[in-house]
């Protein structure tokens, strides 16, 4: 697919390389490859075959769920090719469908993990409560029919900050065995967007070092039950406090949540082979 640029020398280990990439996720099964279904991990592994012949399942910091959107996976895969993280870039993006782009590549140490190197995730949950449907943002949103109190929702999200077993948050089907979690911050706004006097979306932005599986979604569809007036602001924390599934509210549909940002540590940041694609 690509020639041998300046940049492209074969080392004897091969190049460790990062990329950030963004996608939307409506058509995949999720990121994490399975068997005769279309994932984000499958098709960048697909475009890394297509560039230089190697097999590589390339791993991510965040395993997002069908139908979850990204701006800014990491993902890491080492390649005997040589190609450099510029030429990877370019190359991969000319192979790529047009759900999926990568945003920057860098070259980095051959031990740099990106499960391990994040240090923090921000996910955003976008809910459109306006009476109408949102026709052009209706795979990126969860459709509420009805008007949302956004201060009660502030005020039922403030229990979930800080450390906490956030068993009551998660999938019963997850085989995790530590249920703890820090959540850094939990902020509940309706942003101004252009041309959009009624104020039609709600967003749900969380911040913390790591979550269970559908944590995020399950906050957001109890952060909804108390908008909605269904529940008090205090049962969030008492729901909390039960470390029981049943307890919380129900798990808010995929289309909504989008992994917004990942920090990492200065396993990306030290090396300056750096690529932007604009």
């Amino acid at each position: 697919m690509t020639s041998p640029s300046s940049g492209d020398v074969r080392p004897a280990k091969g190049r460790r390389i990062a990329l950030r990439l963004a996608y939307e996720g409506t058509r995949y099964s999720g990121w994490q490859t399975q068997p005769g279904l279309a994932t984000v991990q499958g098709t960048i592994a697909e475009a890394i075959q297509s560039v230089s012949g190697e097999e590589i399942l390339p791993r991510g910091a965040s395993r997002t769920d069908a139908g979850v959107h990204a701006l800014d996976q990491i993902v890491a895969f080492t390649s005997l090719s040589g190609h450099s993280a510029n030429v990877w870039v370019r190359a991969l993006n000319a192979v790529l469908p047009s759900d999926i782009t990568v945003r920057e590549g860098r070259e980095v140490a051959l031990d740099f993990d990106p499960v391990t190197a994040a240090v923090s995730k921000r996910y955003r949950f976008r809910i459109h409560d306006a009476r109408w449907r949102p026709v052009l943002q209706r795979h990126l949103v969860w459709h509420w029919r009805s008007r949302l109190a956004v201060d009660r929702m502030r005020e039922a999200a403030a229990s979930l900050l800080g450390e906490h077993d956030f068993t009551s948050f998660e999938s019963t089907l997850s085989p995790r065995l530590s249920k703890v979690r820090t959540i850094h911050s939990l902020a509940v706004d309706r942003p101004l967007m252009p041309d959009d006097a009624y104020g039609s979306e709600v967003w749900i932005e969380v911040e913390g070092n790591g979550f269970l599986y559908n944590m995020v979604r399950i906050i957001a569809g109890s952060l909804v039950m108390v908008g909605a007036g269904r529940r008090p602001p205090e049962w969030l924390g008492q729901a909390l406090v039960a470390r029981s599934r049943p307890a919380a509210g129900p798990t808010a549909p995929p289309q909504g949540l989008v992994l917004a940002s990942i920090q990492l540590d200065l396993g990306w940041e030290s090396h300056t082979s750096a690529v932007e694609h604009g």
